[in-house]
């Protein structure tokens, strides 16, 4: 072999390096909306993922500011309220079921079952 050839070989092995290295770097690089789920706390997810469901285009742009806001250290969590609270602003309505219940001797019972037993009372 040639100078030529093995000079034209180790170039070509350090582009593939450099290939490899950068495909690599992109596949570790987290989505803006993983990013908003490690930060969710107190059905924040459930919040997310009924705002996405309801509203696709709007969440995929809320995510990508809330992911920026989260990358510059100004908001380490966010509760479930709060995103509800922030898309309710915003102007996205989110239904959100919630129940309340109570524990009473060993099990949980419905704020409807709690109120039928106090009139029956």
């Amino acid at each position: 072999m040639s100078e030529d050839d093995i000079e034209l070989r180790l170039l070509k092995a350090k582009k593939m390096a450099e290939l490899a290295k950068r495909i690599q770097t992109k596949s570790k690089e987290k989505t803006p909306r993983e990013i908003v789920l490690e930060h969710l706390v107190d059905r924040g997810d459930e919040v997310l993922i009924k705002a996405e469901e309801l509203y696709p285009k709007e969440m995929k742009i809320i995510e990508e500011k809330l992911a920026e806001v989260i990358k510059s250290g100004e908001i380490s969590i966010i509760t479930g309220g709060q995103l509800l609270s922030l898309l309710r602003t915003l102007g996205l309505n989110v239904p959100i079921e919630t129940k309340i219940t109570f524990y009473e001797n060993g099990k949980f019972i419905s704020f409807q079952e709690k109120l039928k037993k106090s009139m029956e009372e």
